[in-house]
Order: structure tokens, then sequence, then C-alpha cells
């Protein structure tokens, strides 16, 4: 599993970030944890396609009216190398508008398949015509895609944001809502206590949560997302859809999250911690 070539995309992403040792935190000790609905197909079936000259969108194939999500590669890749991810994310109702870009760290080419989502909305004729939920639109992306999302977040049509093993781009203190921070506990490359943890304790002004998947690795999340698919899933059903049935996955002290034994380190910040639980 490569992205655009394993050793060519370590060679590109470590050249934005700094490499460095980090002490392992202790595993989880309980077995149960995060429901295993979220990391399985969803209800819709699936379609891929064009949306404009610079965006592929995956999409539920019958389109009701549905959040939208914005996502940004690692440095040197494409949409087709997340492509079980962003095909799960469309099962589970959300129309996913991937930058068609290997370099989406300033957030504004994955800002701009909003744009045109929200054009599309309102033009008569388009298939798009009042079928999406302007109101609710997450970002997140892997790499420097995860910077691009964090970047992409200060803008205020996005309402959640999830970077995945974030490169260094955007500020955390400007991101406007609730906010999943994802690390790897061998990455390596964006090693989790030095790259992800720092920029999570910043985003204080918002709902915010660091979860470290043990065992992962930077390129875990290419392809199906790998064991990370299932929690990015929760989140945006949750914050996008407003499913109930994913809240205490991460809020409450039922937090499934918290109790599940493969993530290898979550915290929760105050405004986390305020949000009621199931």
């Amino acid at each position: 599993m490569t992205i655009m070539g394993r050793l060519r995309a370590r060679t590109l992403i470590a050249g934005m970030v700094t490499l460095a040792a980090v002490g392992l935190a202790p595993a989880a000790t309980a077995a149960t944890g995060i429901d295993t609905r979220w990391s399985e197909p969803g209800p819709y079936a699936v379609t891929v396609e064009a949306l404009d000259s610079a965006h592929t969108v995956y999409r539920p194939s019958r389109l009701e009216r549905h959040p939208v999500i914005l996502w940004g590669n690692g440095t040197g890749a494409n949409p087709k190398i997340y492509d079980g991810l962003l095909r799960h994310l469309a099962s589970h109702g959300f129309v996913v508008a991937a930058a068609d870009t290997p370099n989406a760290g300033s957030g504004q080419e994955m800002l701009a398949g909003a744009t045109t989502l929200i054009a599309e909305n309102s033009r008569p004729g388009s298939r798009y015509e009042g079928k999406i939920d302007t109101a609710h639109i997450g970002a997140t992306g892997h790499s420097q895609g995860g910077g691009g999302a964090i970047a992409a977040g200060a803008d205020p049509r996005v309402t959640t944001t999830i970077p995945i093993e974030p490169g260094p781009q955007g500020s955390a203190t400007a991101l406007k809502g609730p906010s999943f921070f994802l690390g790897g506990q061998f990455d390596t490359i964006v090693v989790p206590g030095l790259l992800v943890i720092p920029r999570y304790r910043l985003a204080d002004q918002v709902p915010a949560i660091y979860g470290e998947l043990g065992g992962a690795t930077h390129f875990t999340p290419v392809g199906d997302g790998g064991g990370f698919r299932g929690a990015i899933t929760a989140w945006f059903r949750f914050w996008l859809s407003g499913d109930e049935r994913a809240r205490a996955e991460f809020f409450g002290p039922s937090c499934g999250l918290c109790r599940d034994g493969e993530w290898s380190d979550v915290q929760r910040n105050a405004k986390a911690l305020a949000v009621p639980g199931a």
C-alpha cells in the first residue's frame, strides 16, 4: 500500500515536517469501545464522478439532501489513493468533494469544492439543486491534506474538522468548529507528541479531541482509512448529520473512543468534556 510509491511519499512528506522520537502512551485496558457499525459500509450506493475541473466527488448515487465533506490528499497523492475511505464516507450519506491536487495544504483547494457545491445547490437544473446541506460542511485530509483541513477549518462555512496526521499548515487557534485531531502511535513522519498533540492543545476555543490509533503508521489512512475509518465516520455522522447514535462515541462519561483498547491515547479538552453525553 503506497502514497504514489511509499518511498517517494516518505521523501516528499518528510521534507515538510521534523522527525524525532517520542515516548509512547500506555494502551487503554478496556476491550470495548467505539461501535463497529461506523467502520462498516453505510446504506447508500456510491457514485464517483468529476465535480468540476479540480475536484472528484464521491456521493450517494440517489441524492436526497446531504452534508458535505471536503477532502485533502497527502503530498504527492490523489483521491484514488484514498478511494476506499472516500467511498465509505459517501456510503454513510455524505457528498465528499476531494481536491484533485497533491498540494492541498493551503486549504483553498479544498474550500473551492465547497464553493462549487454551494453554487450547484442553487443552480436550476443541477443534479445537486436542493440536495446539499450547506449549513453542515466538514473538512478532513491526510498529512499535508490534514494541514489543509486545519487551514480550511478557519473558514466560517466549515463547521467541523478532522486533521489526520496533519502537516504544519493552518492555525489550530483559528478553527471555527469542533475538531478531532488524529495521530498514529508509530507515525515517524508526523510524530504525535511533537506535531499533533501540541496543535490539539492550541484548539481550546472549540471542543477538541485527540485520538491516537495504536500501532498506526503514517500510511495507515491510505486506502480505506484503516482503523481510523470508524471514528472518522462517527464524528461526521454526529456533527454533520445529527446522528445521536454517534454522540456517546466521543462525549459524556461513557465515551466509546476513550474505552476502546485499539486507541493508545485519547484526550478531550474542557469544551469537549462539557458536551453532553448520550
